[in-house]
């Protein structure tokens, strides 16, 4: 029988994430379930030292939970053999950081193809020249990171997280380093891979104006899920934050 309901991307079930051992033992996530829908944008927040990084990290597959579960799809991928997961990170999950994490000596087309070359893949003929059109850089293919803009290397590094056509996109502080009009540039690329392309998008941001291009805004304090704002705007997350002090 076909449902309308929406197919779900990806999930965590009580999740728990502790550094250390003991009476200096920091619990970083303490229960978290969270489920992202295919197609959705979802954005998280929450006061400094919240968890937000640890979720995304372990939303991603970049770090291992202490406890609970996690899921892309049908699989469980909290507890997969390190070269397993790799592979399914390769093939399934993009990641945008907020340093950019380029290569200076490297051109900006080379950049975009260096996670597959490190895996042993070449990108398709155009391929690469494709994506970087998509993200406004089409003739920048020779140019080196130190020739481009803040905004410019952002973008590169979101054709890199691109190339592979991810299931699911993961942004820590994607504007965190841009200023205010660069920063909608790369939220409207975000924004646009949802809406044209039926892409999951999970976004770590302190920025309310941020948070408002997602449809969904997931707040945490010490570890621990306390709100959750559907159809966000700038306003409605500064002053929900603003009464956690974040």
């Amino acid at each position: 029988m076909e449902t309308n309901e929406p197919r779900i991307s990806a999930a965590a079930r009580d999740l728990h994430r502790s550094y250390g051992r003991g009476g200096g033992a920091v619990h970083a996530l303490r229960g978290v379930s969270l489920t992202l829908r295919q197609g959705s944008f979802t954005a998280v927040m929450g006061p400094s030292g919240s968890g937000k990084t640890t979720l995304l990290h372990c939303l991603a597959g970049m770090d291992r939970p202490s406890s609970g579960t996690v899921h892309w799809g049908e699989a469980e991928v909290s507890r997969l053999p390190e070269r397993r997961l790799a592979e399914l990170r390769r093939e399934r999950i993009g990641f945008v950081f907020q340093a950019f994490n380029l290569m200076p000596a490297m051109t900006v087309a080379q950049n975009v193809e260096l996670p597959g070359r490190l895996a042993g893949r070449r990108a398709e003929p155009g391929a690469v020249r494709a994506v970087l059109a998509r993200v406004g850089l089409q003739g920048r293919e020779r140019h080196r990171p130190g020739q481009l803009s803040g905004g410019q290397q952002q973008r590169v590094a979101i054709a890199r997280a691109l190339l592979t056509r991810p299931d699911v996109l993961f942004a820590d502080e994607p504007t965190g380093a841009l200023d205010r009009a660069t920063g909608h540039e790369v939220l409207g690329l975000l924004r646009e891979g949802v809406d044209r392309d039926g892409r999951t998008c999970v976004m770590v941001t302190h920025d309310p104006v941020a948070a408002g291009y997602a449809d969904r805004v997931v707040v945490l304090a010490d570890g621990l899920v306390v709100d959750e704002l559907e159809r966000p705007t700038a306003q409605l997350v500064a002053d929900r934050l603003s009464r956690l002090g974040g």
